[in-house]
C-alpha cells in the first residue's frame, strides 16, 4: 500500500508518494488546483495499485480534491494540519518547511500517528446545503451590485 501525501493550496497541490514501511518518500508531483490536473495527477498515482491519499485539511482547502478522489472510489484520510507539522518537526528538526515535506508529513501521519481520519463521500443532502447556500451567496452578491448607486463609490 502506497501513501499518498496531499499539501493543498488555494491554486497549488502537492503530492508526495510514501512507502509507509520504510517512510520513503518515492515521489512527488505538483499540479494546480483544476480537473485536467486532478486527471493527472490520479493517472501518476495509479503506478501503485493500492495506494491511500492522505490530505492535510480534507474538509478545509482540500475538500475539492477530497470529494473529487472520493467520486472515484479512492480511499481519503483526512490529516490535521498541527499533525502535520508535529511531524515535520520531529522527523527534520527547527520545522523546516516546503509543500514536499508537508505533503510527505501528512502521509507519515497517516501511516505511523493515526492521527488520520478516513473521510466519506457526501451525501445528496451534502452537496444540496452547498448549493443552496451558493444560489443565497450569489443573490445576495447581486442585489448589492445593483442597489449601488452609478457615480456612487463605497
Amino acid at each position: 500500500m502506497m501513501l499518498i501525501g496531499i499539501d493543498p493550496h488555494k491554486s497549488t497541490h502537492t503530492a508526495t508518494a510514501v512507502d509507509p514501511e520504510t517512510n520513503r518518500d518515492h515521489a512527488s508531483m505538483r499540479i494546480d488546483g483544476t480537473l485536467p490536473e486532478y486527471q493527472r495527477m490520479l493517472d501518476w498515482a495509479r503506478q501503485w495499485p493500492e495506494r491511500r491519499w492522505a490530505v492535510e485539511n480534507a474538509r478545509g482547502l482540500g475538500h475539492h480534491l477530497t470529494s473529487w478522489l472520493l467520486a472515484r472510489g479512492e480511499q481519503v484520510v483526512d490529516v490535521a494540519p498541527s499533525a502535520t507539522a508535529r511531524v515535520r518537526q520531529l522527523s527534520r528538526g527547527a520545522g523546516r518547511k516546503n509543500d514536499r515535506i508537508d505533503a510527505a508529513a501528512a502521509a507519515c501521519v497517516a501511516a505511523l500517528q493515526g492521527d488520520a481520519r478516513p473521510v466519506q463521500p457526501e451525501s445528496s443532502t451534502d452537496a444540496l446545503a452547498l448549493l443552496d447556500e451558493r444560489r443565497s451567496n450569489l443573490a445576495q452578491a447581486r442585489v448589492r451590485a445593483t442597489s449601488r448607486r452609478p457615480g456612487s463609490a463605497r
